[in-house]
């Protein structure tokens, strides 16, 4: 049982999951989730990875708090500004693109000064326009933005750039770092691109199959988001040859 989202220093992201047990259809327990533990401290970046069906956005649910149907415990940073990217842009087709950014904030909000966000993200000359009319990077560029837009102590995505060819999702990447930088936003983050995990991540989360726990965590060094191919390339290969190591990897 979760129980101690509003308790404690909200700095760090602090997440113990004991067990997350899901039940299928036919009734069995199907045990996701298994003395799962992972930290970040306050504006770090962190990338979890691991094989398909793991329990990689179960994690992020849980840590979301739209999951509390776990025993464990979880601790989320900042004064509780979350912002969460999901899979698809998820846009309401019938609003603007101003319009679906705007939806996440606070009525008290609605008069919040977005141009710096919109600039970043390129996106201050499609505000009138709607989801249907946009590529897939603008789609995504959009729910970046309407994450952002609340300012967030803590960021969820969740394969955010998945289905983008390599040019747009490497201006998007930028555009995360700087953004989670001056915000100072302590963020988790699911990829499958173990070299996206590089450039982006001050700390990566290897899981393992089902019930999923962390097999390998690793610090990476500075500078966050301008690791140079040559850097990426020689932490690809030790990563491989510690997840290879059962020893190296737990």
């Amino acid at each position: 049982m979760n129980d101690a989202r509003n308790a404690g220093d909200r700095d760090a992201l602090e997440l113990r999951i004991s067990s997350k047990v899901y039940r299928a259809a036919d009734g069995t327990a199907v045990e996701v989730l298994r003395g799962l533990e992972l930290g970040l401290e306050a504006g770090q970046f962190g990338v979890l990875l691991g094989p398909s069906g793991c329990g990689k956005t179960t994690t992020l649910r849980i840590a979301a708090g739209l999951d509390p149907d776990f025993s464990g415990h979880c601790r989320t940073p900042g004064s509780g500004r979350l912002g969460i990217v999901f899979q698809e842009p998820r846009l309401l087709p019938w609003r603007t693109v101003e319009q679906n950014i705007r939806l996440a904030l606070r009525p008290e909000q609605a008069d919040t000064d977005l141009r710096d966000l919109l600039d970043t993200l390129g996106l201050s000359s499609h505000l009138p326009r709607y989801p249907g009319e946009l590529s897939l990077g603008l789609a995504r560029r959009v729910a970046i933005a309407r994450a952002f837009a609340v300012r967030p102590d803590f960021l969820l995505l969740d394969e955010p750039f998945v289905s983008l060819d390599e040019a747009t999702a490497a201006r998007l990447r930028e555009e995360l770092v700087a953004l989670t930088e001056r915000g100072h936003v302590t963020t988790l983050l699911v990829t499958h691109d173990v070299e996206e995990a590089i450039r982006l991540a001050d700390r990566l989360f290897f899981l393992s199959d089902r019930p999923a726990r962390i097999v390998l965590e690793r610090c990476l060094p500075p500078p966050r988001g301008a690791r140079s191919p040559e850097i990426i390339s020689a932490i690809r290969e030790e990563l491989r040859g510690q997840l290879a190591d059962p020893q190296a990897s737990g």
